[in-house]
């Protein structure tokens, strides 16, 4: 058998530069930090060190990246299981002796310095980076803190240029916020002390080094600028600060109080506190399920791009370099937006030039926005808005590269847009649908142009949400597909290829979900005690406050559709219908479940009582349920869940953790909790099996396992296959 060159490849690589080693870490793709990393640095440092004729290190990063962070594989393994990192304890231990060298490191920094990377580079005495640069310690994504000191040496670095108090809130923000710094920015804060272009790193490098041999330059050592930046009391109000800071971002997690409480410790208690709290903190991050549902969440959006017989097909790129959007609503104009954003140029057509204005407005409303928020330059603006061009007519159709239709849920008029679309495209030209419900089969009947045509499921809004469903039928070309899984990613989506149904993915799973809600307010349930137990669950908001959010209106026109096509598993309480008449239709209104007084705040709304009492009547008022919070939660998801499984078994989905990024980054289930199907798989599959069944006794068909989760529980297997 042939060796795997790659694991026989030495991922550091030492040389000598006069009297300077330049040591480069040498790990494609991008430099991760794995132990075979971590044992070759520290090799590579001792060998310069016992070497009298080097009198100073530089350490570097091979290609365009120093270290992009930890190697998220070995974490993995590591997650969930209650026992230290082998990686972040090697990696905490070398590093003070790296800081403490005796012979002067001077850290090059290229690319992205992020988490273990930015740890590494602090550990130097001086560091060097480049315009193009990113620093970072965004641990917190995965349900950890840093490891290997960031917690402690990051706030002195910052401290010691911007004063304590302000260094240590600058230095909490990051961690906690997990915020990126660019090159000019790292520089500006004291955590780089230099910056140059990419073409000059290595020299400025070699230059630093000999300041250093010389005297010319003090070595700075990160954990001696300051031990105590705060009393234990300041400490204590700083906690309470920072919690506040965080808000809501906070529930249900622990990694973040945890971060801080090792920052704090560090502060107030010195350096030496600070490490050992870091190493038991971070120890017990990698214990809890967060952290493993995070870092599954983290391969499973890298999966999800994977698509096979097209991603591996080695399709010749596509370049889209003019798209079309029909229809400039809300979801049209955030589609524009997001193209725009990325440098294509785009077509908006609306029916009139009063549709016309009003969706060019809502383009300018959203860039409008973040240049007033300073996360957009006047020039980046005036840019995009360039590339836009409003029109009535199907003039100039011939020279796209795509349309995107976003015209209102309408069979016939979507049907009629596609066959024009047909007429006035090239015959390479891609046709795509925004529709969230709609057969595209049926959408395209009266056209040859199936082949080319897909869905393209944005969420809204369209320009913030970052997940698209990507909907191929039958006859969508392999190679369509392909360049639209590219585009999306180009666009900043993550693109979720699924099969063609009713309702696609998201939307069809989701489906009995208030569904559920419904069945319990009719059977004695408060519809508000509903919404805090999933929101105390995880989720941004309730089933009932999202439905006044989408608007009452909108959820009855889509909950028919998806009625009608799954009627064998339908149940439909009629207390929409009591808001509708009630002219109740939701925020935009007022009033629809909750009452808004000041148009953005929801109140629980006593007139709803009267409603619920009309739908329970309706319903032969049954007597009501006595359940925890947790059968709520179970209530409403297992049908979620069980739905989820019927588009596993009929190929809907790929794989289940699409599954997981899409019920994620489109309905916002609570991403530490790794996502709908590896939560459901925390449970047990016999334990959802279980309850689904005694469900259908009391409830009929909407609760029936469907065979592929029968059979699964059975076996006592995961769901997720």
């Amino acid at each position: 058998m042939p060796k795997d060159t790659a694991a026989t490849q030495p991922v550091v690589k030492s040389e000598k530069l006069d009297d300077i080693a330049l040591i480069t870490i040498d790990s494609p793709p991008v430099n991760s930090l794995s132990q075979r990393v971590v044992m070759g640095l520290a090799e590579a440092v001792a060998a310069a060190n016992s070497d009298n004729s080097v009198k100073a290190i530089i350490l570097r990063g091979a290609g365009d990246n120093f270290i992009a962070g930890a190697d998220i594989g070995e974490l993995g393994q590591a997650s969930g299981k209650p026992s230290d990192s082998a990686l972040a304890n090697s990696l905490q231990s070398w590093l003070d002796q790296l800081e403490a060298n005796a012979k002067p490191v001077v850290i090059a920094l290229d690319g992205f310095a992020l988490g273990g990377g930015l740890e590494v580079a602090l550990a130097g005495q001086y560091r060097v980076a480049t315009t193009r640069s990113r620093v970072g310690l965004p641990e917190l994504k995965l349900g950890l803190l840093p490891g290997a000191g960031g917690t402690q040496r990051l706030p002195r670095v910052l401290a010691d240029k911007l004063g304590a108090m302000a260094g240590l809130q600058k230095g909490s923000e990051m961690i906690l916020q997990s915020i990126e710094q660019p090159g000019p920015k790292a520089l500006e804060l004291g955590i780089v002390q230099e910056v140059v272009e990419p073409e000059s790193l290595l020299d400025a490098a070699k230059a630093a080094a000999k300041k250093l041999i010389s005297g010319a330059l003090k070595p700075v050592r990160a954990s001696k600028l300051g031990d105590k930046l705060l009393s234990k009391e300041e400490a204590e109000q700083f906690r309470q600060m920072g919690l506040m800071m965080m808000g809501d971002k906070v529930r249900n997690l622990v990694h973040p109080q945890h971060a801080l409480d090792c920052i704090l410790a560090g502060a107030s208690e010195g350096y030496a506190v600070g490490i050992r709290r870091e190493a038991e903190n971070f120890a017990k991050c990698l214990a809890a399920p967060q952290a493993t549902g995070l870092i599954h969440l983290f391969f499973a959006t890298r999966a999800c791009v994977k698509v096979p017989g097209v991603t591996d097909q080695n399709f010749p790129p596509r370049k889209f370099e003019r798209a079309a959007v029909l229809g400039g609503g809300t979801m049209g104009s955030g589609i524009a937006t997001a193209l725009l954003d990325a440098g294509i140029s785009v077509v908006l057509k609306e029916i009139n030039d009063e549709a016309v204005a009003a969706g060019r407005g809502r383009i300018e409303s959203n860039f409008g926005s973040r240049l007033k928020k300073g996360k957009l330059s006047q020039k980046k603006y005036d840019e995009a808005l360039g590339r836009l061009t409003t029109q009535t007519n199907y003039k100039g159709f011939d020279q796209l590269d795509i349309v995107i239709e976003a015209v209102v849920e309408n069979i016939a008029l979507k049907q009629q847009v596609f066959a024009d679309l047909e007429k006035a495209t090239r015959a390479d030209c891609v046709l795509a649908s925004n529709t969230s419900t709609i057969d595209i089969e049926l959408i395209g009947q009266n056209t040859k142009a199936l082949p080319r045509m897909l869905g393209t499921h944005f969420f809204s809004p369209a320009h913030v949400m970052p997940l698209v469903e990507l909907v191929r039928t039958k006859h969508t070309s392999s190679e369509v597909l392909g360049a639209v899984i590219g585009l999306s990613k180009k666009i900043k989506k993550t693109p979720v290829t699924v099969g063609n149904c009713v309702g696609f993915l998201v939307n069809r799973i989701f489906f009995p979900y208030g569904q559920a809600a419904g069945l319990l307010v009719d059977n004695g349930v408060d519809p508000y005690r509903i919404d805090k137990a999933i929101f105390d669950f995880g989720m941004p908001m309730g089933p009932f406050r999202m439905g006044d959010l989408a608007g009452v209106d909108v959820a009855k026109f889509a909950g028919s559709i998806m009625a009608e096509a799954y009627q064998d598993r339908t149940y439909y309480s009629t207390l929409v219908e009591h808001l509708f008449a009630a002219k109740r239709f939701g925020q935009k209104t007022g009033r629809g479940y909750y009452q808004y007084p000041d148009g953005k705040t929801e109140q629980p709304d006593p007139g709803l009582a009267e409603l619920v009492a009309a739908a329970r009547k309706d319903a032969g008022n049954p007597p009501a349920l006595e359940l925890t919070d947790n059968d709520i939660v179970e209530f409403t998801f297992f049908g979620v869940v069980n739905e989820a499984c019927r588009c596993l078994e009929e190929g809907i989905a790929i794989r289940a953790s699409d599954i997981d990024v899409a019920t994620v980054m489109g309905m916002g289930f609570p991403p530490y909790r790794g996502g709908l199907m590896h939560w459901a798989d925390s449970l047990g599959s016999r334990h959802i099996a279980k309850r689904l069944t005694e469900w259908s006794r009391q409830f009929g068909a909407m609760y029936e396992p469907c065979d592929y989760l029968r059979e699964r529980a059975e076996r006592g297997e995961k769901l997720s296959g």
